[in-house]
């Protein structure tokens, strides 16, 4: 019943920005962690950035400093503005849902940051 959609991937050079935004939509009774994982080429699945329902972040070490996310519960969205972007951000990043009754991932979107 919960559908997740991501949009804002693309190519971007080094430096560059580019922001992310996932939309949950569906049936939706509970929402305990919203957020972004990435997967880079012949890797596993990392977290990025998360925000729980109280408000507080999860940020990877890899991206502090670069990477805000924000969650807005009353349209149950998350967007990841990634800022000075490097070639090792290169991944597919999805969107995960966390709630009491289950993990729910959007399909991913890509990211590659090239010259």
């Amino acid at each position: 019943q919960v559908q997740l959609v991501e949009s804002g991937g693309g190519l971007v050079q080094p430096g560059g920005s580019l922001r992310l935004s996932c939309k949950a939509t569906g049936i939706i009774v509970s929402v305990d962690v919203m957020g972004w994982y990435r997967q880079a080429p012949g890797k596993q699945r990392e977290l990025v950035a998360v925000v729980t329902s109280g408000g507080s972040t999860n940020v990877a070490d890899s991206v502090k400093g670069r990477f805000f996310v924000s969650r807005d519960n009353a349209k149950i969205t998350v967007d990841l503005q990634m800022n000075n972007l490097k070639p090792e951000d290169t991944a597919v990043y999805y969107c995960n849902l966390g709630s009491s009754y289950g993990s729910y991932w959007g399909q991913g979107t890509q990211v590659t940051v090239s010259s």
